[in-house]
């Protein structure tokens, strides 16, 4: 899906749902990713996973970026989207697995 002059699915969100967004910036981050009831690292690997099960793979770019800065290596990545093949299907994760390549590859070329 294209964004058009958008850097991310979020900020094109931004642009045209502002009180959703709103709803993210003031509630989700502040409050859900900071409750200390679950580790950063894990609520990552959730949300990956729900995201790959999903189909949203537009938003998936961001979120493995973030999981690598909240402590999930790669490598987890990769056994992560191999193990969400059994649950979410294998197109799924093929199509998850070339997200987190060209992410990957994207962030080493810059």
């Amino acid at each position: 899906m294209s964004h058009a002059n958008f850097s991310s699915p979020r900020e094109a969100a931004r642009a045209f749902t502002p009180k959703l967004a709103a709803f993210v910036d003031d509630t989700l981050y502040p409050q859900i990713w900071n409750d200390p009831a679950l580790a950063l690292r894990d609520r990552s690997l959730i949300t990956v996973a729900a995201l790959i099960a999903g189909g949203h793979l537009d938003e998936l770019p961001a979120h493995l970026r973030r999981a690598r800065e909240n402590g999930v290596s790669a490598e987890e990545l990769s056994a992560a989207i191999t193990h969400l093949a059994f649950y979410a299907g294998f197109p799924a994760a093929i199509s998850a697995s070339a997200v987190a390549q060209a992410t990957f590859n994207e962030s080493q070329d810059n």
